[in-house]
């Protein structure tokens, strides 16, 4: 019984004495975890590029969505009013209306107005060509959104070239295949790869997001076309 104290006592002690000297070690200070700006810097010099990208395509996006949406923003007044100043002959009226409205329709109707008197035919043609360069006004820069969805992950297949390259330059320079060897490669290959393909697939659905924005704006002049000529014919039935 006595021995088997002694035993406990000592096992006692000795795990004081480990538990003391734990605590009388420096305490080493826990790594702070990496920001998305830490991560980013990883992609080393290839995202750059990326980033460029990724800024020109939020500014095309956005200056052209705008634009689309102010240039094609219903007036409810507008075609009632223009219908109301041909059926009465008011022509002048019509076309002050016209040129105080800054609006692809209104460019559209000025040149069929300015034209009245003349065959159906020729009116419809003026209206048709003030349309087509409208709509090549409005969907000007809206390719540049397809480059980037085309050319973005390519940057980002370059970074990977790039970190694969460092991986076997830092192996054949310490002949070290660990972990810490790789990992700058590795980082590179990886924060590259992933931006490119993130500001790509941006890219691809903003710029057919905004050819469907396009493509209601298109059917909306087609459409208010078409309503006018009816108008001129109208008297005619």
């Amino acid at each position: 019984m006595n021995a088997l104290f002694i035993q406990i006592t000592q096992i006692a002690d000795s795990l004081n004495k480990t538990v003391a000297g734990a605590a009388s070690l420096p305490v080493q200070p826990s790594a702070s975890p990496a920001t998305l700006l830490d991560i980013i810097m990883k992609g080393g010099v290839i995202m750059i590029p990326i980033a460029l990208l990724s800024i020109i395509a939020a500014y095309v996006f956005f200056e052209r969505y705008f634009s689309i949406r102010r240039h094609v923003s219903s007036d409810v007044n507008f075609m009632g009013n223009i219908r109301d100043f041909v059926v009465n002959g008011n022509t002048e009226s019509a076309l002050t209306l016209c040129r105080h409205t800054d609006k692809p329709v209104a460019r559209m109707l000025e040149k069929g107005i300015s034209r009245l008197g003349k065959p159906i035919k020729e009116i419809e043609e003026s209206i048709e060509i003030a349309g087509k360069f409208e709509v090549y006004e409005m969907e000007k820069n809206i390719q540049i959104l397809a480059v980037i969805a085309g050319i973005a992950p390519m940057f980002g297949f370059l970074g990977t070239i790039i970190g694969v390259i460092k991986i076997f330059y830092n192996i054949s320079m310490t002949s070290d295949v660990s972990i810490g060897t790789v990992s700058a490669g590795l980082y590179t290959k990886m924060v590259s790869s992933a931006s490119g393909l993130i500001v790509g697939i941006v890219a691809y659905i903003a710029y057919h997001w905004l050819n469907t924005i396009l493509n209601k704006a298109v059917h909306q002049l087609e459409w208010n076309a078409m309503n006018f000529i009816d108008l001129l014919q109208s008297p005619a039935k």
